[in-house]
This record gives structure tokens, sequence and C-alpha cells, in this order.
């Protein structure tokens, strides 16, 4: 569900005093036996707050709090094995801003919980904004149960695409929110992909070491709590794992390898800036963990490699006159024996080293831009 001008949601008006009306969300988890009957119950608080959802905001919002259908189409998806989400281009300004894709966030996660999927160990975030992690969080999001987790500690894979969160200046809630949603999966994932999309960010798997989040950070609402100090993140069973696009210390690389050193087998950081230190430094564990220095025997260096073509606007002949030059530096090469080569047919030669029409031939039906 991308976000867009039908997922925006303004503020509830009081037709009576012209100002704001306050909504406090409470999912309805309240699956009704038929469509037809009237609910006993208000869907959102009260009947008036109620009937005032009805008059301002579009069937949109209704379809995406309406937390029973959710349920009831989950529980015909037992055999799901990975869920995909994504929900792209939310503009800046609306980050702090809840849309009717947050809604939907919601009744998705409240409905995964409560929904008997045995199979499920694949998640992926695709495209989403740095708020989903808030509804999607079993520990601290709407309409949550204390057995919640329970259904999230069943993902194996799990895979994040997010927009990029600035790190230079408060409020850091974005990224509390991101170190307190990956504390979900610590004991149970075995690989990890995340990426950041736009300008390079914090490296969201040493978040609790990073000066920012450790000073206290004027404006927050409870300045008092989130001054407390972020849990480290342990990951008992990570083997593969992959960042990209981050900036990060080398000594953070080197602390996060040091202390997965037991399990990790594979892990990459891709378009990675190192704020302080050397990749020698971030890299240092391997020579320890190994007893020598012959891992990097074995580093790979990829470069690219230009292929010199011919420029379209050669004509035949020149084609020709080349191919002629080639073969002639060919011929001196090998220096054949006059014999040899009178007895070699013409169709040999033409096989061994082609012809100028052979090759002509053969450069346009390539997928250069010959002529």
């Amino acid at each position: 569900m991308p976000h867009s001008p039908e997922t925006f949601l303004p503020p509830l008006v009081d037709p009576l005093t012209g100002e704001e009306a306050m909504f406090i969300y409470q999912p309805n988890v309240q699956v009704t036996q038929g469509s037809s009957s009237r609910p006993s119950s208000p869907t959102y608080g009260s009947w008036e707050m109620t009937d005032l959802l009805v008059k301002q905001y579009s069937p949109l919002f209704h379809a995406a709090a309406n937390v029973p259908s959710f349920i009831r189409a989950f529980s015909t998806l037992t055999n799901l094995r990975h869920l995909k989400i994504s929900c792209p281009n939310q503009e800046l300004g609306q980050r702090y801003r809840r849309g009717v894709v947050d809604y939907a966030l919601i009744s998705l996660r409240i409905a995964v919980e409560r929904s008997n999927l045995p199979l499920l160990d694949t998640l992926s975030l695709n495209s989403i904004h740095p708020g989903a992690l808030l509804y999607l969080n079993p520990l601290m999001g709407f309409g949550s149960r204390p057995n919640s987790i329970k259904k999230w500690r069943q993902i194996r894979k799990l895979a994040i695409h997010m927009d990029s969160v600035p790190y230079t200046s408060p409020p850091f809630d974005h990224l509390r929110l991101m170190h307190s949603y990956l504390q979900i999966f610590a004991a149970s994932i075995t690989k990890f992909v995340f990426r950041w999309h736009g300008p390079k960010s914090l490296c969201p798997l040493s978040l609790d070491k990073e000066i920012c989040l450790q000073e206290r950070s004027p404006g927050l609402a409870c300045p008092q709590r989130c001054h407390l100090a972020l849990r480290p993140l342990k990951f008992e069973k990570l083997r593969d794992m992959e960042v990209e696009n981050i900036i990060v210390d080398a000594s953070l690389i080197s602390s996060f390898i040091t202390a997965h050193r037991h399990t990790l087998r594979d892990f990459k950081y891709e378009d990675t800036q190192l704020r302080s230190g050397t990749w020698d430094q971030a890299l240092a564990p391997l020579t320890r963990i190994s007893g020598s220095e012959k891992w990097k025997e074995k580093t790979e260096e990829v470069m690219d490699v230009p292929l010199v073509l011919s420029p379209v606007e050669f004509e035949d002949v020149q084609v020709k006159k080349m191919m002629a030059n080639s073969l002639t530096c060919k011929t001196r090469i090998m220096r054949p024996s006059i014999g040899a080569w009178q007895r070699a047919g013409a169709r040999s030669r033409e096989l061994f080293w082609g012809t100028p029409e052979h090759m002509k031939k053969f450069l346009r039906t390539s997928i250069f831009s010959w002529r």
C-alpha cells in the first residue's frame, strides 16, 4: 500500500466547535457473525466518534481499520511462508502523522498474531517508512497482547529496506524504534539483510553504542525514559548478515564480528563508509579468530574493465581493412610454411581465422550498436 493523497488523514474537526477532535485509537478485534447485523458496541470507542469518523474519513480508512476482515483473510493462509510488506512514497513532512497505511499495518500485525501460521519463517519489509516499525512492533503496538511476540519469534529470515533517517540532530525516535524492533528477532533470526533508501545513516546493529542515542535529547515527550541506555543487540543464531548504505566506525564492525564469532559465517558491508578507522582495523577479529592472516589471501578485487568497441561510424571499407590487417598480423605471428599454407583449402582457412564477411555478420547480430 503506497502512500498517496488518498491515504492522507486530515485532523478530525468537531462540527459544533470547529476545533480539532481528539481521537484515541483502540483496535476493534471483535469478529461479528453476520455482516448485516448491527454491532453491539461502537467501532471507534463511542458512537459520537464513530459517527464523526464515518462522515469525515474515506472508506479506505475504515477498510484499513477493519481488523476482523484481516483476521479472516489470514486465517485461510495456513501455508504462508514468506510475508512481504511494502508501503513506499511517504513524504518527509508526514513522518510524524498517522495515515491510512499505518492503520493497515496495525490490522495486519494483529491478524498475523491471531492466526495459525505454522510455516511462516520469512519477513521482508520492502520500502517502508521509519514509523512503520512502531505499528509492527508486537510489544508496543496497538492491540498487543502478552503473547503477541511469540508469533514473530518464528521468523528466521528478516529483510528491511527503509527510508533513510537523519542522525546528525534530534529527535532520534525512529532510530530507537529500529533498535527496539530488532530486539524482538535477536533470539531467532539466522539471516538479516538491511538497507537504507536515500542518504547513508547509522548501522542498525550498533545503535546502542552511538553517542547521539546515549545523550539526553531535548524536545522528546519522555526525556527520562528516552535517556535510558539501549541494550546491546546479540543475535544468538545469526549466520548471514548484510547491511548496505550505512556509515559506521571500524571499531563497531570489529565489536560486532567478535560478539557473533561463534555463529556468524557470512557478512557483507555494501556501500559502507567508515567514519573512523580503517578496514584492516574493522576486520582485525578475523585474524585473531583464524590465528593467521591467510584470510586476506582470499580477498577478491573487483574492478570495471572497459571494453573498447569499434565506433558505429566505421564504414564497411574500414572494417574490411581492419580485418585484413588482423589476418596479416596473425599470419606473421604463426609463421606457417608456404607449402602448408598452400595445401590448406579456402574452407579450412575460413573456419580457422574467419572471414571479414563472417565477422561483419556476427557484429551486426550482436547486442552492441554495430552497423
